[in-house]
C-alpha cells in the first residue's frame, strides 16, 4: 500500500478523529434546528396583527405619559420645587412617546432570511472546524510520536521530510474534503430553512460569490489551523505541546495582552490582538476606535480609526503558517528520532 493511502486509512481510524467528527456533526446539527424552531414565515395576517399591537403599545405608552404630564402639573400647581428634577423640564412634556417609536416590525415573530444570516453562520460554521481541525492535526502526528509510530513508519520509509510533508498533505486534503461535504450541507439545510420557514431574500450572482468568497476564507482559516496543530505538535513531538501552546496563545493574547494594554493605555491596543485579525479576515476590514482621543468637553466625539485589512490578517497568517512548517521540517531533519 502506498503511504498517502497509508496515512489516510491511519487518519481516519483514529479514535480522536471519530469522536471529534461526530461531536462536529452533532455539534453544527444544533443550529439550523434551532433556527427552524425559532423561525416563522410571516404573511399579511401576522403583519396585520403586528401593526394593531404596536397601535395599542403606542396608545398605552401615550395614556401612561398623559397622565404623568398631568400628575407633574398638579404637583407644581401645588407649589412642589423638584419636579423639574423628577420629570424633566415642561414636566416631560417634549419627550412623549411618538408613532414611528412602535414600529409593527418589532412585535412580528422572528423569521429567518437566508440572504442576511447565512453569510455570518458561515463564520460560526468555520470557527468550528478550525478548532476540531487543530486538534485533529496535532493528534495525527502527536500520538505517532509519543507512542513510537514515527519512528517505525520512518526505519520502513526513512526520507524523514517526505514523510511528514506527506502526513501533512493526507492530513490538508482530509480536512479540505470534510469542510466541503459538511459544508454543502450546511448551505443546503439554512437555504431550506429560508425556503419553507422563512425567505430566502434577493439572492443575485453577487450574493452567491459573496457567500463564496467569505467560504473561501473560512476555508484557509481551517487549514491554516490544522497546519498549525500538526507543526506544533511535530515540533514538541506530543500533541499536548500543540494544545498547550494554542491555549496559551490564546489566554495571553485575548486576556493578557488586552489587560497590559488598557492599563498602559496603548493605543490601538487590539491591532495587537489575534482575534483582530480573524475578525478583518473574515468581514474583508476591521475598523478599531481609539475613544481616548475624544475631547467630552467640547461635546463632540470623534476618536481616531484605524483600519486592519483581510490583506494585512493574510500576510500575519502566511507568516505564521511559513515559520511552523519550516519549524516542523527543521525539527525532523536534524533531530534524532529514535
Amino acid at each position: 500500500m502506498s503511504l498517502p493511502k497509508a496515512e489516510v486509512r491511519r487518519l481516519f481510524k483514529r479514535r480522536v478523529t471519530r469522536i471529534f467528527l461526530i461531536l462536529t456533526l452533532v455539534g453544527l446539527a444544533i443550529f439550523p434546528i434551532v433556527f427552524t424552531v425559532s423561525s416563522q414565515r410571516t404573511g399579511p395576517s401576522q403583519r396585520a396583527a403586528a401593526e394593531a399591537q404596536a397601535q395599542r403599545e403606542f396608545e398605552r405608552a401615550s395614556a401612561d405619559y398623559q397622565q404623568m404630564v398631568r400628575q407633574c402639573e398638579s404637583e407644581k400647581a401645588a407649589g412642589a420645587t423638584d419636579v423639574d428634577e423628577r420629570y424633566g423640564p415642561n414636566c416631560g412634556a417634549d419627550y412623549g412617546p411618538r408613532p414611528e417609536y412602535f414600529e409593527a416590525a418589532n412585535y412580528l415573530p422572528f423569521e429567518f432570511t437566508f440572504r442576511d444570516e447565512f453569510e455570518p453562520s458561515l463564520y460560526v460554521f468555520a470557527a468550528i472546524l478550525a478548532m476540531v481541525a487543530f486538534v485533529i492535526g496535532a493528534s495525527f502526528v502527536g500520538a505517532e510520536w509519543n507512542s513510537g509510530g514515527m519512528t517505525n513508519l520512518l526505519l520502513w520509509r526513512p526520507r524523514r521530510i517526505p514523510v511528514l510533508v506527506t502526513k501533512l498533505g493526507v492530513l490538508l486534503g482530509s480536512i479540505l474534503g470534510v469542510f466541503v461535504v459538511l459544508g454543502a450541507l450546511w448551505t443546503a439545510a439554512f437555504w431550506a430553512i429560508g425556503r419553507f420557514d422563512g425567505q430566502l431574500g434577493k439572492l443575485t450572482s453577487g450574493v452567491w460569490q459573496s457567500f463564496a468568497l467569505t467560504g473561501a476564507r473560512g476555508v484557509g482559516a481551517v487549514l491554516l489551523a490544522a497546519t498549525l496543530g500538526f507543526c506544533l505538535a511535530s515540533i514538541g513531538r506530543h500533541t499536548a505541546m500543540a494544545l498547550g501552546v494554542g491555549i496559551g496563545v490564546v489566554v495571553v493574547s485575548e486576556i493578557g495582552l488586552r489587560i497590559a494594554f488598557e492599563l498602559t493605555q496603548v493605543r490601538f491596543g487590539d491591532r495587537y490582538i489575534l482575534s483582530s485579525y480573524l475578525a478583518a479576515w473574515f468581514s474583508k476590514s476591521l475598523t478599531l476606535y481609539d475613544y481616548r482621543s475624544c475631547d467630552f468637553v467640547q461635546g463632540q466625539c470623534n476618536p481616531g480609526e484605524l483600519v486592519v485589512t483581510w490583506q494585512q490578517a493574510g500576510v500575519l497568517f502566511a507568516v505564521v503558517l511559513v515559520v511552523a512548517v519550516f519549524g516542523a521540517l527543521w525539527s525532523i531533519r536534524r533531530r534524532d528520532v529514535t
